[in-house]
C-alpha cells in the first residue's frame, strides 16, 4: 500500500505519536519507517490525497507533535511513496544528505515575520515629510487643471513607498537575522512587503521574541508586524 511521509528524523527521535491520525480517509495510524540512522513518518494512503482543510491539519498536527521532542526535517503537504519498502531504501540512499540537512536544523525552529505598512499612514506621512509632494497634493486639491500634477505626484509617491518599503524591510533583516542560525527572504504577497523566515535555537527563542516585540512597538503607526512560530523549518530544507 502507498504511504505518506510527513518528516524524516534521527533514529533517536523518539516519534510520541499515540493518538495521531494521519492524512487521508479512514484516520490512518501514524507510525514510523526505521532505517539503519533514520526514521521516516509515515501513514497509510489508501487514496488520492489532495490538500483539504482538515488533511493540510493533520499533517500540521504531526509535525507540531515531532517538533515538540527534536527537530524533524518536514516534508511539504503531499509526498507519497509507494510503500515501506521504499520509504526505507530512500533514507538508507539518501542517508548522508538527510542527516547533513538534520544537523543544520537541529535545536531550532523556524519563526516567519511578515511586515505590512498601513497605506493610510504611508500616505500622510509622505506628504507631510516631503515637500514637493505636500506642494503637488495642494494645487490638485485647490484646482489646479495642469494634467501632469496626478501623474508627478503618483510617480513621486510611489517612489517614496518603494523607498520606504526597502528601507523597512532592511531595518527589520538587520535587526532579527543575527538572532537566527539562518534566514530566508521569500516575495512578499498581498500588502506585504517583507516575508521573513528564521531559523532560531530554542535557547534563543525568548531573545528573539524580545527583540521582534520592540521593534514591533518601535516600528511606528505606518508599520505592522505579524510572527507565526515555532514551525517546523520548512524553509531550511534542502
Amino acid at each position: 500500500m502507498a504511504v505518506y511521509v510527513y518528516a524524516v528524523t534521527l533514529r533517536e527521535h523518539p516519534c510520541h505519536l499515540t493518538g495521531l491520525t494521519g492524512v487521508g480517509s479512514g484516520d490512518p495510524p501514524v507510525r514510523v519507517v526505521d532505517s539503519a540512522k533514520l526514521r521516516a513518518v509515515v501513514s497509510d494512503a489508501a487514496d488520492e490525497i489532495r490538500p483539504r482543510r482538515r488533511d493540510l491539519a493533520a499533517h500540521q498536527a504531526v509535525l507540531d507533535r515531532l517538533l515538540a521532542d527534536g527537530t524533524p526535517l518536514p516534508l511539504q503537504f503531499g509526498y507519497t511513496a509507494p510503500d515501506d519498502d521504499t520509504v526505507r531504501q530512500v533514507l538508507d540512499e539518501r542517508a548522508d544528505a538527510y542527516l547533513d540537512a538534520l544537523a543544520g536544523v537541529q535545536g531550532c525552529a523556524e519563526f516567519n515575520v511578515k511586515a505590512a505598512q498601513e497605506e493610510a499612514e504611508l500616505l500622510r506621512g509622505i506628504l507631510e515629510e516631503s515637500p514637493h509632494a505636500s506642494s503637488l497634493n495642494q494645487r490638485i486639491l485647490a484646482g489646479d487643471g495642469d494634467p501632469r500634477l496626478p501623474l508627478e505626484l503618483g510617480q513621486l509617491v510611489a517612489g517614496e513607498v518603494e523607498a520606504r518599503r526597502s528601507n523597512a524591510s532592511a531595518e527589520l533583516i538587520r535587526a532579527l537575522s543575527p538572532l537566527a542560525r539562518a534566514y530566508v527572504v521569500h516575495p512578499p504577497t498581498g500588502e506585504d512587503f517583507l516575508n521573513l523566515s528564521l531559523l532560531i535555537p530554542h535557547d534563543g527563542e525568548s531573545a528573539f521574541l524580545e527583540a521582534h516585540a520592540a521593534l514591533a512597538r518601535d516600528a511606528g503607526p505606518e508599520v505592522r508586524t505579524r510572527l507565526s512560530g515555532p514551525l517546523p523549518p520548512y524553509s531550511f530544507v534542502p
